[in-house]
C-alpha cells in the first residue's frame, strides 16, 4: 500500500487533538507508519511562520496571511510530506489546503480560485481523506477559551468571521463527499473519536 495523507480540518475548539491521538492509535493498530503534523508549522521553517502569522502583535493583509500559509505548507510538503508518503506511511495532519480555502477565502473573502491555484503550484497534492469536525461557532469558541491562555491573531476574530469559515468548510465537504467524512464534534470526545475511527475503518477497507 502506498502512502496516505489524512487529514483534520474543524474550526476553533473542534477537538482536533483528542481525534489526532485516536486516528494515529487506530493506523498504528494496523500495522502501519504514522507521521504526525500541523498547519500552519511541522518544520522549522514552517514554525517560524507560524509564529509570526499567529502574533496578535502582526496586523497582516489577508494576501499576506494567504501567501505565508503556502509558504509554510510549500515547506512541509517537500521537506516532510512526500518523503514520508514515498516510504508508505500514513500522514495525519492537523489542517492542510482546505484550511486556506476556509480561512482565508470564506473567512478573508479571498477569491477561490487563487486560492486553488496556489493548491495545485504550491502544494502539488491534495488529502486522501479529510475529516471535517463540525461545531457550532459559539460551542467551539466557548471550548477555545475555556483552554485558557492569551487567544492568538486569528483566535481573535469576530463569531461573523468563524461563521463564514464554518460555511466554507461545509461547502468543501458538500462538493466532495467522496474525500470529506463530516463528523458532528459537538459530541462528548469520546463518541467523536469513536465515529472518526469507524469512519477510517471503512475507508481502509476500501483500499485492501
Amino acid at each position: 500500500m502506498t502512502g496516505k495523507l489524512i487529514t483534520i480540518e474543524g474550526g476553533e475548539g473542534a477537538g482536533k487533538s483528542t481525534v489526532i491521538a485516536g486516528l494515529r492509535a487506530a493506523i498504528e493498530a494496523r500495522g502501519h507508519e504514522v507521521v504526525l503534523t500541523r498547519e500552519p508549522g511541522g518544520t522549522p521553517v514552517g514554525e517560524a511562520i507560524r509564529a509570526l502569522l499567529l502574533d496578535p502583535a502582526h496586523a497582516l493583509a489577508a494576501e499576506t496571511e494567504l501567501l505565508l500559509m503556502f509558504a509554510a505548507r510549500a515547506q512541509l510538503v517537500r521537506e516532510l510530506i512526500r518523503p514520508a508518503l514515498a516510504r508508505g506511511a500514513f500522514v495525519v495532519s492537523d489542517r492542510f489546503t482546505d484550511a486556506s480555502f476556509a480561512y482565508q477565502g470564506g473567512g478573508r473573502g479571498i477569491d477561490m480560485g487563487r486560492i486553488a491555484e496556489l493548491e495545485r503550484w504550491a502544494a502539488g497534492i491534495k488529502p486522501d481523506l479529510t475529516f471535517l469536525l463540525d461545531l457550532g461557532v459559539e460551542q467551539g469558541l466557548a471550548r477555545a477559551r475555556s483552554r485558557g491562555g492569551e487567544p492568538d491573531r486569528i483566535e481573535r476574530e469576530h463569531n461573523g468571521f468563524f461563521e463564514r469559515v464554518r460555511a466554507a468548510y461545509r461547502a468543501r465537504a458538500a462538493a466532495e463527499p467522496q474525500r470529506f467524512r463530516v463528523i458532528d464534534a459537538g459530541q462528548p470526545a469520546e463518541a467523536v473519536v469513536a465515529a472518526v475511527c469507524a469512519a477510517l475503518e471503512d475507508w481502509m477497507e476500501t483500499l485492501a
